[in-house]
């Protein structure tokens, strides 16, 4: 390692040194904390013109007397003349270098050893290198100390280091030893620009400030630890986890060497908290103040604690190195003294709960109510995979087959159903069997969301089935029982029961609701959002009827972060379906404010997802795709579980954009196993967008999607409109016929639920398949009812297919091409269409190799790689992306993927 900032130190080692020679030895201390550069210092310690003696204390060796004097001198005897070796070896100080040599030597022995170096320096000046001075035998240290008082007359320099807080270094013969040093030398720490320099030596490059700044921080500038943190450095935010187990090792060997009493303090400390009062600590630690207070200092010199009257580490690494030093059982049998001193003393639940996580002992039923109550606090401030972890730890004081075990497992479902709707979902399960009331039984139940159930769920439909049952019909219900009746209907509606009789009975049922006043009860507005759901997914009932009854729901439903983990987000789907967009863009933006107001990221994430999808039908794309990046980038949606009515908004973003990188994206995210139908359906689609340029199988993952949709009773013409794009690729494929009938259904269909979006979307798909002057007037009408829409995007589209069959035909357009061209860059989709100033510029024509480079980009392709598929040069691809931009009015290679996705329809092939 490079020895930074030590130059006033060795400059006056070299003064001494230079004395030395002239006959005034001294003797010069290092004194400084563990790692704080001692030894780094002594070796480099000028040597030039001096015999050099080296020796070093070590734990292990405090009992072989005189072991450090036989290091300095045994290196010498071995070097001298047969005539020397004898004459030294027969003298008074001969006896230090037999093998039976003990502590209790004569006088004339220690003399003998200062006369010995006194002969050896005459020839030539000697310098003695100690390291270690806490660990030297005693014996060697009494020599020492009388040679130490008579240097000022040799030829001999004295250099030894000591690390302050050890044990062995308060003792009397160190102290008297330390007594006689001319000039004692303390390391300071390293600033951060030696950081910096240590940093850049080892990688070659310069550090980021912040980087360094976080180095420095983390290390104290003690040089043991920057030196073992540089090779694993990767960036700032990193830099306080990290735990390079050579330091680790270094720091054990340290704690290894301490007093009992020491090593108990900082045992207590790992395990209690460096939070924890100190007094707490000591008495875990079995010390009494005067002891404890000892404990600490003597930590904090050795560089352990970060100050006298804190029990604060000054590195994560201390502490791993205290908990490495314990043994399983001494660990659990602290912890679980730890545990129960933090109780009776009254602590936090959460202090007390995070210690009942590491034992393993069972405890009275306190431990339990101690876990739940810190769950409930973890819950509170919104982490709720903290608390999952009490409570999975609770079931282990739990009886095997009580209710006290069923509580536990309810409140465990609710926190999961946040993170793992799968898991909360089973251990609901579990629960039931394990309760004895009806009603607590029905209660526990329905802490499962309806969108947590999926279609194959058999086992628990039957559960829910069962329990209804012994409920009893909710019409013969009152109070409490008759909403937890509603609350179990609703669930067992969401799962489907496909067939035109079950449609019906759902139509009538929602009446029913509105007519008994369910919406001014919190059961009631769930079953009602079931029944809508199902409804709006089967067009059994006009659009405008559903956005009404949605709103009236989404009025009394407060905007909560945690909206997301009932039915609530099916009111944002049917109202989205039935282009009422307006109430529920404000109601999410004040549900996003609490949400990121209480930090719950999960939360943010399914939100922004539901905001994607309403930008995206509102034809706001950018911000359309803002939303649903924020949503993947801040969590990965879970597809078959409670989180599927957002992962399946997000689809309908890629698909309602045409986005097929957001498509190519969720599919990676996508995991594999079972589908049930909707889930498969969606699937379908979104591969079939990632198939741009293959019409033959994308129109086969499109019919396909359309017969699960079919069969699963999905015909909204909004959501997921497969007919639309399946009759553009029948068209593009050469089968007129049935993309005809395609888009006469999908007209049909649209026409029947009444939105607006769905109405202008099929009859623009039916004009473009239409030829002559009944094209033309599809198209018109279709701009004409998207004009008032709100749809500006979609809007933006149906003119401007308009203007091109114009243009084709011969007729004037010039005013149709502005017109598109200023709608879409209302929609913020400017890249929609090129420079419209004149008929024959409308067009965003890009060509084969443009296209072909460009698609590469967006698969992830870099420049380099482009070039080296393609046998281009790199400067050649850079071109073609330049001119792509400038064509598409894109600035970013982000954007490029959006502006593709719709540069295909502007060519011929579908909008």
């Amino acid at each position: 390692m490079m020895l930074l900032e030590r130059r006033g130190q060795l400059e006056l080692m070299a003064r001494a040194l230079r004395l030395a020679r002239d006959g005034h030895g001294s003797q010069v201390l290092v004194s400084g904390p563990l790692g704080s550069g001692r030894s780094a210092l002594l070796h480099a310690v000028p040597i030039e013109g001096m015999l050099v003696l080296r020796a070093g204390g070590a734990l292990l060796e405090q009992d072989h007397a005189f072991g450090v004097v036989r290091q300095l001198f045994d290196p010498v005897l071995a070097d001298a003349g047969p005539e020397a070796r004898t004459e030294w070896l027969t003298g008074a100080a001969g006896v230090v270098f037999t093998d039976d040599v003990t502590d209790d030597v004569p006088e004339t022995a220690l003399q003998g050893l200062t006369a010995l170096i006194e002969l050896i320096s005459a020839d030539e000046p000697v310098l003695l290198l100690i390291d270690d001075l806490q660990w030297v035998d005693d014996p060697s240290l009494r020599w020492l100390t009388r040679l130490a008082r008579r240097l000022e007359t040799m030829r001999v320099l004295v250099v030894a280091t000591v690390r302050e807080g050890d044990a062995g270094a308060d003792r009397p013969l160190v102290t008297d030893l330390r007594s006689c040093s001319a000039d004692v030398v303390r390391p300071a720490p390293l600033s951060a620009a030696a950081v910096a320099t240590l940093i850049r030596e080892h990688t070659g490059r310069n550090p980021a400030a912040d980087l360094v700044g976080a180095c420095h921080q983390a290390s104290g500038g003690n040089p043991m630890f920057v030196t073992a943190m540089v090779p694993e450095l990767t960036d700032a935010d990193s830099v306080p986890t990290l735990r390079p187990a050579q330091l680790r090792d270094r720091l054990g060997h340290c704690l290894r060497a301490q007093t009992d009493a020491v090593r108990a303090f900082a045992r207590a400390t790992a395990v209690l908290g460096e939070r924890t009062d100190v007094e707490l600590i000591g008495h875990l630690a079995g010390l009494d103040s005067i002891g404890r207070s000892a404990a600490m200092r003597t930590l904090h010199r050795l560089g352990l604690l970060a100050a006298p009257g804190s029990p604060a580490f000054t590195h994560v690494v201390v502490r791993d190195a205290v908990e490495a030093s314990m043994a399983v059982p001494e660990r659990e049998e602290l912890a679980v003294r730890a545990v129960r001193l933090l109780h009776d003393a009254g602590h936090p639940a959460e202090q007390v709960a995070a210690l009942l996580l590491g034992t393993t002992a069972r405890h009275d039923t306190w431990a339990i109510e101690v876990l739940r109550s810190a769950a409930d606090v973890a819950m509170r401030r919104g982490s709720a995979e903290t608390a999952a972890r009490y409570l999975r730890r609770a079931l282990l004081e739990a009886s095997p087959d009580g209710e006290d075990r069923a509580r536990l497992l309810v409140d465990l479902a609710i926190a999961e159903r946040r993170f793992d709707a799968a898991s909360s979902v089973r251990h609901i399960c579990y629960a039931v069997p394990l309760i004895r009331s009806v009603r607590d039984r029905a209660a526990a139940v329905v802490h499962i969301a309806p969108t947590q159930l999926v279609p194959s769920a058999g086992p628990v439909r039957e559960l829910i089935e069962q329990i209804a049952r012994d409920l009893g019909d909710p019409v013969e219900l009152t109070g409490g029982d008759r909403e937890l009746a509603l609350w179990l209907e609703a669930r067992l509606r969401y799962l489907p029961q496909p067939g035109a009789a079950h449609l019906a009975d759902s139509v009538h049922r929602l009446g029913e609701a509105v007519e008994q006043n369910l919406l001014e009860t919190s059961a009631g507005r769930e079953l009602i959002l079931v029944l809508l759901r199902e409804v709006m997914l089967a067009v059994g009932a006009p659009a405008a009827e559903v956005a009404k009854l949605g709103g009236m729901v989404l009025d009394r439903e407060p905007a909560a972060a945690t909206h997301v983990h009932t039915a609530v987000p099916l009111a944002v789907l049917s109202l989205v379906a039935a282009d009422s967009l307006t109430q529920v863009e404000g109601w999410l933006d004040l549900a996003l404010d609490r949400a990121r107001g209480q930090q719950l990221v999960v939360e943010q994430a399914l939100i922004r997802a539901e905001q994607a999808l309403v930008y995206a039908h509102g034809g706001r794309a950018e911000e359309a795709r803002d939303a649903a990046s924020e949503a993947l980038d801040l969590v990965a949606l879970d597809w078959g579980g409670g989180n599927l009515t957002a992962a399946a908004a997000l689809a309908g973003v890629a698909l309602e954009l045409r986005d097929t990188g957001l498509a190519a994206r969720l599919l990676a995210l996508w995991p594999a196993g079972e589908e049930h139908t909707c889930e498969a359906a969606i699937r379908r689609m979104v591969q079939g967008l990632t198939l741009d340029r293959d019409d033959e199988r994308a129109l086969e993952y499109f019919t396909e999607s359309g017969r699960l949709l079919d069969r699963g009773g999905w015909r909204n013409p909004v959501l997921f409109s497969w007919r639309l794009t399946a009759a553009l690729l029948s068209s593009r494929t050469g089968d007129l016929d049935t993309a005809l009938a395609l888009a006469h259904e999908a007209r049909d269909q649209a026409v029947a639920w009444g939105a607006p979006s769905g109405i202008g979307r099929a009859l623009r798909t039916l004009g473009q398949l239409t030829p002559g002057n009944e094209g033309v007037e599809l198209l018109r009408e279709a701009a004409a009812v998207l004009e008032d829409s709100g749809h500006r995007l979609e809007h933006a589209k149906s003119v401007l297919r308009l203007a091109t069959r114009l243009r084709d035909d011969g007729e004037p357009a010039v005013e149709l091409f502005h017109q598109a061209g200023e709608l879409a860059r209302r929609a913020g989709a400017a890249w929609l269409i090129g420079d419209t100033s004149g008929e024959r510029d409308h067009v965003v024509t890009l060509t084969k190799s443009e296209e072909r480079v460009a698609r590469m980009a967006v698969a992830g392709h870099t420049n380099q790689e482009i070039a080296g598929l393609l046998r281009v040069t790199t400067r050649a691809v850079e071109k073609h992306l330049t001119s792509c931009f400038r064509k598409l009015h894109i600035r970013r290679r982000s954007e490029l993927s959006a502006a593709l996705a719709l540069h295909a329809p502007m060519t011929a092939r579908n909008v």
